[in-house]
């Protein structure tokens, strides 16, 4: 059997099988983490943008934006997960070197809107694009993403997955789905490696072509079922070719939904080790930015080429910028969204700061990366003391999970700003009941 046969044949034996509690609460909490990364990015470039262009599929189909404006499905996929991205506050599945959540949950709100779906179904549809897309990615591996944006391409996976079950593909259909999803596949790193606007619609193109893909696979257009595994399929041309045999081993037995991480700053996931490491020795020994007289950051080499802006001039660039998030921290005490805000952007002491601190790759950790991301801080202070601190892991990684407590505290802060207290906590309480819910959530 083909890769895609494999994933189609598991989505047969899925909608079969309960799904185990844990699994449920699981995809929950995605949901949640999805609205808390969307909320701050309806106002973001190119969201604004993408409404005026696709004006035509607006105030019209089954499907909505969030704010309940009518929108059809694949418009609504592309709005909603390019607004899950944009602000970088999105979930990501660390092995696979992806965020699964912004392209697969906004595929699956839209698809199930489109077709009446209930919560369980819902997050039944989640749990399933979480599955088949994380273990593409993991497939794909570094040297995919050397190259290629994950959340772009790997993304398309899992959009084509939650929307086919959602409308409720048999075993041969799903397996063209995620064959056409695969020929739709884009996302370059190098759209990101200056400051553009072009990043977060891999997201919502993800979605979109998901979504696209299923409705297609529904209406019998085929793909190639070897589309991943062929001799110039996906594995050759957009990785090194690498062994798909084992690809669906473990499904039905190791959820990966259950070991997300959910961001506790705001920007590149690649800086938060550092971020933890400076602020764990910054909140240990009592440190002010004006005794630190140098930072050494060393981590793994995806970090300092991602994050790689040393004189960031604009929000996107200092999301960007592992100096910044770092003086950020140290400076400021946390990276939240107030970070990306002309003042802080402008401010003194973290300019002055980011002047002190050097970057470099460590192999060690460099080796261990992408199933741990770890970096090693050593501060030296104006009073002679040199402290060293190795962060083994990012605060949300499953080691040091968010609990469900801090995930609804970082969904109040993103959320009720835009819709407000009172709508947000109905939001929250609406999320955590879906598996008993005969509709949809809506913000």
């Amino acid at each position: 059997m083909h890769a895609t046969e494999v994933f189609a044949r598991y989505s047969a034996e899925f909608h079969r099988q309960p799904l185990p509690p844990e699994v449920i609460h699981h995809a929950k909490r995605a949901v949640i983490d999805w609205y808390a990364s969307l909320f701050p990015g309806l106002s973001a470039a190119p969201v604004r943008q993408l409404e005026e262009a696709l004006a035509d599929d607006l105030d019209r189909g089954r499907a909505s934006l969030a704010g309940g404006r009518a929108a059809t499905a694949r418009a609504a996929a592309l709005i909603n997960g390019t607004a899950a991205h944009a602000a970088e506050v999105d979930d990501s599945f660390r092995d696979a070197m992806y965020h699964p959540g912004a392209a697969t949950v906004a595929a699956a709100l839209a698809a199930g809107q489109d077709v009446g779906a209930n919560g369980l179904e819902f997050l039944r549809a989640i749990v399933l694009g979480y599955e088949v897309s994380t273990r593409i990615g993991v497939v794909m591996g570094r040297p995919h993403y050397k190259y290629w944006h994950s959340t772009g391409t790997v993304g398309s996976f899992g959009a084509a997955a939650a929307a086919a079950c959602l409308m409720s593909l048999d075993e041969p259909a799903f397996a063209h789905a995620l064959a056409t999803a695969a020929t739709f596949t884009a996302g370059l790193q190098q759209a990101f490696r200056m400051d553009s606007m072009s990043k977060p619609l891999h997201a919502g193109r993800a979605a979109e072509a998901g979504v696209l893909a299923a409705q297609l696979a529904g209406r019998g257009v085929t793909g190639s079922l070897d589309v991943l595994d062929g001799e110039i399929g996906l594995g050759r041309a957009m990785s090194n070719g690498p062994d798909w045999s084992e690809a669906g081993a473990t499904l039905g037995k190791d959820f990966h939904i259950t070991r997300l991480t959910f961001k506790n700053h705001i920007g590149c996931g690649h800086t938060f080790a550092a971020i933890d490491g400076a602020l764990e020795l910054k909140q240990r020994y009592g440190l002010e930015a004006g005794n630190i007289a140098r930072v050494h950051v060393a981590t793994y080499r995806p970090a300092l080429d991602i994050a790689c802006y040393t004189h960031p001039t604009t929000a996107n660039e200092a999301r960007f910028s592992l100096t910044y998030v770092v003086a950020t921290a140290l400076a400021h005490g946390s990276v939240r969204l107030a970070a990306y805000e002309p003042a802080l952007l402008e401010d003194q002491v973290t300019r002055a700061l980011m002047e002190r601190i050097e970057v470099a790759v460590d192999p060690a950790l460099d080796a261990a990366f992408p199933g741990q991301r770890a970096a090693r801080i050593v501060i030296e202070t104006r009073d002679g003391r040199r402290l060293d601190h190795l962060q083994p892991n990012r605060k949300g990684d499953p080691e040091q999970a968010l609990t469900d407590g801090e995930l609804e505290g970082k969904f109040l802060e993103l959320a009720s700003p835009v819709i407000g207290d009172e709508r947000s906590r109905a939001l929250l309480a609406q999320v955590w009941s879906l598996d008993a819910s005969a509709t949809l959530p809506h913000a």
